[in-house]
Formats: structure tokens, C-alpha cells, sequence
């Protein structure tokens, strides 16, 4: 053990009256909800690079944390294994998730990045045979190094792409012998910041060959798990080729790859993105490309991706409502995609953080679940669309009418439809009644 949380005790569930700041109020793993064990639905997971890895910069200073395993490379890198660990217990979570870099320090030479990789992954390993948490999902981060700065699927330079390659090779390997769930490809650098110098069509054929081979290698090693994509618009590019859950499905579907990879939706990078999270998990699940979540939220102030701690229980209500209309997350859950702000040095604040989106996911999961137990909500959308059962109109949208035969049917029958209230507010009324 360190002495890194010395002190801390593991978090426990105490009930909504509870005024321990280091107790869950509302997250209990063991309770039933819609059949099922809460940590069961949400699959909550902690952000290596966030919660380890962040040094509490921004923009305009660098940085504010004083961690003990700062610039200390692989000694650092063991140490913070521990630590980590540590804090998976305190929080008494089932998962985490890790980019290769976040673990274990960069070499001058790929072989000696991913021997880095490998020495921790070995750590990972021996603990999780005698802890509970297990990995959610690994990834690469393709992003940070100055090689990637053109992008590295999309890079002009076919030697950053298999620079790259190599890398993701690396950790998809790993991420199968440690038993993770998912794999992820964010492509912070897959985009372009000019058109003055960019071949939007060569890039993307590049990024679907690079996708393909990732998904060929994932078959061939055995790997049973989802391959994930995670849309943004924008930042640090200033276009992203997968910039929300619609282009990536038209971008898949376009080289045949929809079959193969579904989505990790993000609350912070559906705003960036114009959209609300609900709407991302909609299209996501209505394409069937709902694969798992990144739990945070944005500030309404700021332009770009502030990564806090989701805390807004209604917003999840809404994100839940869909996740269990499909039947749940499946081998996804609710990665923490989040950081305490940079003011926020010590130790506790990072269990904060997490308690209060645990508690927040826990509020909006049993609102989801009351809502659709109750059924007036699913009751009143079907009766919106009901018309659409009639003989007639199924016949339409089976496509077994003509244009013609359809005027001509309206004619016949002298149909003048009349305009109906969509009862928006009476909707937001009935969903505000169970959160």
C-alpha cells in the first residue's frame, strides 16, 4: 500500500440522508433496479489519464498537482499502478480504461514505448487477479506525440501511419490479455486544420484502411470484444472525420465497416457538436451503434471540452431512457471522462468527483427506469405515431405504394389532415416527475 489516499476509507453506500461527503447517497451497486443490479447497468469505469495521468493544465499555465510519480518513469509508472488501484478499491468500482501513454512513459523507439507498456500491463495483471476491477476498454493515444500532429490513421506521411499501426497493435494485444470489453479509437488528430494542404478523400480512405486492419487483427488474435469509435467535431483538430454519431455511421457504412464497429458516445463531445447527449444516444441506438458512454459534462460558458464530473441527473434520466430501451450497454458501461479542475489538489477531491457522478448516474438511472415502468411516456409516443399501423399507411412506408397511388388515394378519400399539439411541455412535466 502507499500512503497516497492515507487516511481515506473505502466509499460505502449510506442513503439520500447521509451528509458524509466520502459516502455514496444514491449509487448502492447491490439495488435492484428494472431487474437488475444497479453497477450492473451503469458498468462504471475511471479514466486512468484523468484521474492519474493530468497534471492539472490548461491553455494559459501548466502544471498545479504535485504527484508523487511525476517524472519518474518506470519507477513513477509502478508507482502510480499502485496508486491507482488504490483508488479503484476506495471507490469500489468494477472497471477502468487506459491509453497506452497514460500507464507508462513514452521510449526514444516504439519497440521500447511498447516493452514500457508491456512491464505495466504485467502489473495490471497480477492485480487484477486479486481485485475486482477489471478493464472496461484500453486505446492508444495517437494524439499527444508531435509525429501525430498531422493525424495518424489520416497523416500524409505513410510511415506515421504505420508508426501508428505498430502502437495500436500494441495495446489492442494487451487490451485482449487482460480480458477488456472494448477497444476505442479516438482520433483527436484525424481531421484537418486547413484544406489549403489536406485530400479529404485520400485521408479518409486512409482512416478506413487503418480501421479495417484494426478490426482484421482483433479477429485474428481472438479478441471477443466491441471495436469502438468516439465522435467529436472538433478540438484538437479543427475538423473531425468522425464528428458525431450520424457521419461516423455514414462514414462506415461507406466502406462497408457498419457491421463491425459501434459507438462511445460522449456528453461533452455531443455539445461541442450541437447536439444534446440524449440525441447522440438516439441516433446511436436507433443505428443500432450504441456501444458505450463517457460520463461528463461540458461548461455552458466555454467553447470547448472541460471533461468535469456529470452532475446534472435529469440529462441522465434522458441518456438512460434509451440505454434501456435497447436492452442496456451490453459490454459497455460508463467510463468517467472526467477531471477535478485544476484548483482541486488533493487526494479527496478526485473521490468527490467520482462519488457525485455515481450518485448522479444512480438518480437518473431509477428516473429512467420509473418512467418507463409508469409507461404514460411510451404510451403517448405510440399514440403519436399510431396512424402509421393503419393498412394504408403501413402499405407506405413498406413501399408497397406508388407516388401515384398515394395521390390518388388521398384524393379518393379527400383526406385534409389537421395539425395536432405535440404536448411538449406536458412531456417535460411527466419526465421532471421522476427524477
Amino acid at each position: 500500500m502507499t500512503d497516497f489516499f492515507k487516511g481515506l476509507n473505502q466509499v460505502k453506500f449510506e442513503g439520500s440522508a447521509s451528509k458524509n461527503p466520502l459516502a455514496y447517497r444514491h449509487y448502492n451497486k447491490d439495488e435492484i433496479v428494472a431487474g437488475k443490479r444497479m453497477e450492473d447497468h451503469i458498468r462504471p469505469a475511471i479514466a486512468y489519464w484523468h484521474t492519474f495521468a493530468a497534471e492539472g493544465g490548461d491553455p494559459f499555465g501548466g502544471r498545479t498537482f504535485d504527484r508523487p510519480w511525476y517524472d519518474k518513469g518506470m519507477e513513477g509508472a509502478r508507482l502510480k499502478a499502485d496508486v491507482a488501484f488504490e483508488f479503484f478499491d476506495l471507490l469500489d468500482v468494477p472497471f477502468f480504461c487506459f491509453h497506452d501513454v497514460d500507464i507508462a512513459p513514452e521510449g526514444e523507439t516504439l519497440a521500447e514505448s511498447n516493452k514500457n507498456v508491456r512491464a505495466i500491463g504485467e502489473i495490471f495483471a497480477r492485480k487484477m487477479q486479486s481485485q475486482r476491477t477489471k478493464l472496461l476498454w484500453g486505446t492508444a493515444n495517437l494524439f499527444s506525440n508531435r509525429r501525430y500532429m498531422a493525424g495518424a490513421a489520416t497523416n500524409p506521411d505513410p510511415e506515421v501511419f504505420a508508426y501508428a499501426a505498430g502502437q495500436v497493435k500494441n495495446v489492442l494485444e494487451l487490451t485482449h490479455e487482460l480480458g477488456g470489453e472494448n477497444y476505442v479509437l479516438w482520433g483527436g488528430r484525424e481531421g484537418y486544420e486547413t484544406l489549403l494542404n489536406t485530400k479529404l478523400g485520400h485521408e479518409q480512405d486512409q482512416m478506413a484502411r487503418f480501421l479495417t486492419l484494426v478490426i482484421e487483427h482483433a479477429k485474428k488474435i481472438g479478441f471477443k470484444g466491441q471495436i469502438l469509435i468516439e465522435p467529436k467535431p472538433q478540438e484538437p483538430s479543427k475538423h473531425q472525420y468522425d464528428y458525431d454519431v450520424a457521419t461516423v455511421y455514414g462514414f462506415l457504412q461507406r466502406y462497408g465497416l457498419e457491421k463491425e464497429v459501434k459507438c462511445n458516445i460522449e456528453v461533452g463531445h455531443a455539445f461541442l457538436a450541437g447536439h444534446s447527449f440524449e440525441h447522440e444516444l438516439a441516433v446511436a441506438s436507433s443505428l443500432g451503434m450504441l456501444g458505450s458512454v463517457d460520463a461528463n459534462r461540458n461548461d455552458l460558458q466555454s467553447g470547448w471540452d472541460t471533461d468535469q464530473f456529470p452532475n446534472n441527473a435529469g440529462e441522465m434520466a434522458l441518456a438512460f431512457y434509451y440505454i434501456l430501451k435497447q436492452g442496456g450497454l451490453g459490454q459497455g458501461g460508463f467510463n468517467f471522462d472526467a477531471k477535478v479542475r485544476r484548483q482541486s489538489l488533493d487526494p479527496a477531491d478526485l473521490l468527490y468527483g467520482h462519488i457525485g457522478g455515481l450518485d448522479t448516474l444512480a438518480r437518473g438511472l431509477k428516473g429512467a427506469a420509473a418512467l418507463i415502468e409508469d409507461g404514460e411516456f411510451d404510451t403517448l409516443m405510440d399514440e403519436r405515431y399510431a396512424g402509421w399501423n393503419q393498412p394504408g399507411a403501413a402499405a407506405m412506408l413498406k413501399g408497397d405504394r406508388t407516388l401515384e397511388q398515394i395521390s390518388d388515394w388521398v384524393l379518393a378519400e379527400n383526406i385534409n389532415p389537421q395539425p395536432r399539439s405535440g404536448r411538449q411541455e406536458y412531456l417535460e412535466n411527466l419526465v421532471n416527475r421522476f427524477v
